[in-house]
C-alpha cells in the first residue's frame, strides 16, 4: 500500500523551518500548503456558507495537520477564516487531524472551545504531564519533555472532548472524535528551538535562560514526544483501511 497522503496546513509565518520540521517527522506523503502566504487546500468547498456533503472516500487526504503560527486562533485574518473552515469541512468528514500549538488551538476553537490569551509566555523545554490515554501518546510516560512556546491557551475544552496532557500553564491536549491537539512542538529541532525563542519579544534574561536549556540532553529526552506522530501515522493508516473496507463491501 502507498503511504498516507496527508494535508499540511502550514500557518506559520515563517514557513521553511516548520516545513523541514515536520517533513522529517511525518513519514506521510504531505501536500503542504501555506496558508498565510495564500495558499489554500483544495478538496472543500470553504468560500461558501454552503457546505456539501462528503465522505471521506471523496477526498485527495487520508488526514491532515496543522502547525503552528505565531498568529492567534482567535484573529480575524482571511487565512485564519479559510483554514478553520477547511478544518470544519474535514473534521465532518471523519479525517484523522493532529493540530500542534497554534493548530491545537485551532482545533478547539472549530469545536466550541475557547482560546484566550495567558498574559504571559510558557517557553523552553518543560514537562507535561499525560492524564488520559489515548493511541496518539501510545509510549509515552506519564510525564515527558517537550519544547513549549506560547501565549495563548486552549481555557476551555470543546464539548465532548477529552483532556488528555497538562501542566501548570493548563490543557497541553486534547483528543475530540478523530482529531487531538497538542500544545508544545515535538516537530523542533535544536535549531528550531533557539531561532524561535530568539525571536520573542521578552527580557534579555529570559531568552538567555531558555536558549541555555536548549542542551543535546534535553533534546534527546524531548525526541521521547516524536512518537506522537509515528501513532498518528498509524491512525491515519487504520482510518484508511477501515474506508477501504467500506468501499470494497459497496
Amino acid at each position: 500500500m502507498t503511504r498516507p497522503r496527508l494535508a499540511l496546513i502550514n500557518t506559520s509565518h515563517a514557513t521553511d523551518d516548520t516545513s523541514r520540521n515536520f517533513r522529517r517527522e511525518l513519514d506521510a506523503d504531505l501536500t503542504e500548503f501555506r496558508v498565510v502566504h495564500g495558499d489554500r487546500p483544495d478538496g472543500f468547498d470553504y468560500d461558501t456558507d454552503e457546505r456539501r456533503s462528503s465522505s471521506s472516500t471523496a477526498l485527495p487526504y487520508d488526514g491532515f495537520v496543522v502547525t503552528g503560527s505565531r498568529s492567534a486562533a482567535y484573529d480575524d485574518d482571511e487565512w485564519i477564516a479559510a483554514s478553520k473552515a477547511w478544518v470544519r469541512e474535514a473534521i465532518d468528514s471523519g479525517l484523522p487531524g493532529l493540530g500542534i500549538c497554534f493548530g491545537h488551538q485551532l482545533l478547539a476553537d472549530v469545536l466550541g472551545g475557547t482560546v484566550e490569551p495567558m498574559g504571559e509566555y510558557e517557553i523552553g523545554y518543560r514537562e507535561v504531564e499525560r492524564v488520559a490515554t489515548d493511541p496518539v501518546l501510545e509510549g509515552l510516560g506519564e510525564r515527558f519533555l517537550a519544547f513549549t512556546t506560547h501565549s495563548d491557551a486552549v481555557t476551555e475544552l470543546p464539548a465532548g472532548a477529552t483532556r488528555l496532557l497538562e501542566n501548570d500553564y493548563g490543557v497541553h491536549g486534547f483528543r475530540h472524535g478523530s482529531v487531538v491537539g497538542v500544545q508544545a512542538h515535538p516537530e523542533y529541532d535544536m535549531e528550531t528551538a533557539e531561532t524561535v525563542t530568539r525571536g520573542k519579544d521578552l527580557p534579555e534574561e529570559r531568552i538567555e535562560a531558555v536558549t541555555d536549556g536548549i542542551t543535546e540532553a534535553n533534546y534527546a529526552r524531548a525526541c521521547e514526544t516524536k512518537r506522537l506522530f509515528d501513532n498518528f501515522i498509524a491512525e491515519v493508516e487504520r482510518h484508511r483501511t477501515a474506508v477501504a473496507g467500506e468501499a470494497g463491501d459497496d
